[in-house]
């Protein structure tokens, strides 16, 4: 053979072993690759073996759902005498009122609308009420009903000075048309004064019955001015029956009797004046005389309230206390009202100094004193002075004013006596009476 043919020869036997080497050492190493995957891949796509750890995972979930769900609950009612909340105000609500039955309340709200709930179950979800959107430019400041729950006076804040509407539902002719319709009628102005008090803004609206003595059972309303000057008002026509000068440099609010006899005002010293009202034999207002003064406390008093039966008087103060007095006296000898009880205000700043409260309510029965100090709302036992159940932080912001219900609501099965209270956080709440025995 030929020596070149055979070298030829060798070099592709030799090329062909060195390519089965290559490749198969290649193959091999490609083959372990593909049994390390293989054996790695069961694991995550086995579905029984995630199954089991994602079970606590989502029962977690769930959990912290629920928690979520429950703290909203919680903070929606974050005290147990809270029963609801009346929706729908879009600003600092100024002030309220209820009816002389109990089953309406109205508000007064710094966007411009007064409105009238119907309070036919305090723990509905929701509840119907009126609006009266009050003239352009107008804030309501105060409100109080007159001669029924259809009545309302509003004090409405305007750049001129306050004004006073009396707003009335309209008489509406019966129809077909009218009948069809299902909506309520609106109300509409019965009467208004302008610059009710100059342009100085009303603090305080207040009504009663006057019940006493010869009085004809007409609606009486006391507007109380930021400067000095009370006027008393007749609700349904709006005649002014009295003007009074508590000469007290400013005033803080006053409030009348719940039998129209008795009008007192609270201001920037440490004593309460306090005016008769008399009537005549044909029953109207005669006259407002100042009768009397309440001297005692060491500091201006914050507010006051009348004892339902319009013989006490309740006043807390700047000095750290407060007092009730007995003004069932005879004055008209000289006789001087007197100081029952005096129990210090259960309040300290986290400095240790006494507080004061803002606000004052006696309940229907005259059992409970309710009592506010910034965002804090107290229920006190009128005969011992202790506290029978605080909520802090009962409102997002200030308390602007409370009232008690006249008369117990209907509460799901149960009647409730219910204090409302609003604030500077657009809400109204209504609360439960708490019971005399708590400590």
């Amino acid at each position: 053979m030929d020596p070149v043919v055979s070298i030829s020869v060798l070099s592709l036997l030799l090329g062909a072993v060195i390519a089965l080497l290559f490749f198969k050492t290649y193959f091999l190493k490609r083959r372990s690759e593909v049994q390390s995957i293989a054996k790695s891949e069961p694991q995550p796509s086995d579905p029984k073996k995630p199954s089991k750890p994602s079970q606590p995972v989502s029962r977690k979930s769930h959990s912290k759902a629920h928690s979520h769900a429950s703290d909203k609950e919680q903070n929606k009612r974050h005290h147990p005498l809270d029963l609801n909340t009346l929706k729908g105000h879009g600003d600092s609500v100024n002030g309220l009122c209820f009816s002389a039955d109990g089953q309406s309340l109205a508000t007064a709200c710094a966007d411009g609308v007064v409105r009238v709930f119907k309070l036919d179950d305090a723990s509905s979800k929701s509840f119907k009420f009126l609006r009266i959107n009050l003239p352009a430019g107008g804030h309501p400041t105060a409100v109080a009903f007159s001669d029924d729950a259809s009545s309302v006076v509003v004090a409405s804040q305007t750049l001129l000075g306050c004004s006073l509407y009396m707003y009335g539902e309209e008489k509406v002719k019966a129809s077909n048309e009218n009948k069809q319709q299902s909506k309520l009628p609106l109300p509409e102005i019965k009467w208004q004064h302008h610059k009710a008090h100059e342009k100085r803004a009303i603090l305080t609206l207040a009504g009663a019955t006057a019940s006493y003595g010869s009085g004809d059972g007409s609606s009486i309303i006391a507007s109380c001015s930021e400067g000095t000057d009370i006027i008393v008002w007749h609700g349904k026509t709006g005649k002014i029956l009295g003007t009074v000068d508590t000469n007290q440099l400013k005033n803080t609010m006053a409030t009348i009797s719940p039998n129209g006899r008795f009008l007192a005002a609270a201001a920037f010293t440490a004593d309460v004046k306090v005016w008769e009202i008399t009537y005549s034999k044909d029953g109207s207002v005669k006259e407002v005389m100042n009768v009397m003064q309440l001297k005692g406390h060491k500091s201006a008093v914050t507010w006051l309230c009348f004892s339902t039966n319009s013989e006490h008087i309740i006043t807390a103060s700047k000095d750290g206390s407060i007092r009730i007095w007995n003004i069932n006296v005879r004055y008209h000898l000289d006789e001087d009202p007197k100081t029952l009880k005096v129990f210090p205000i259960p309040l300290r700043a986290s400095s240790g100094i006494a507080l004061h409260y803002d606000r004052l309510a006696l309940s229907p029965d005259g059992k409970i004193l309710a009592a506010t100090c910034s965002s804090t709302l107290q229920w006190l036992c009128i005969e011992t002075g202790k506290v029978l159940d605080t909520a802090e932080k009962a409102h997002d912001g200030d308390i602007t004013c409370i009232a008690w219900a006249p008369k117990a609501l209907p509460t799901g099965n149960e009647q409730v006596v219910v204090l409302a209270t609003a604030g500077v956080d657009k809400k109204v709440k209504l609360w439960a009476s708490p019971s005399v025995t708590s400590s």
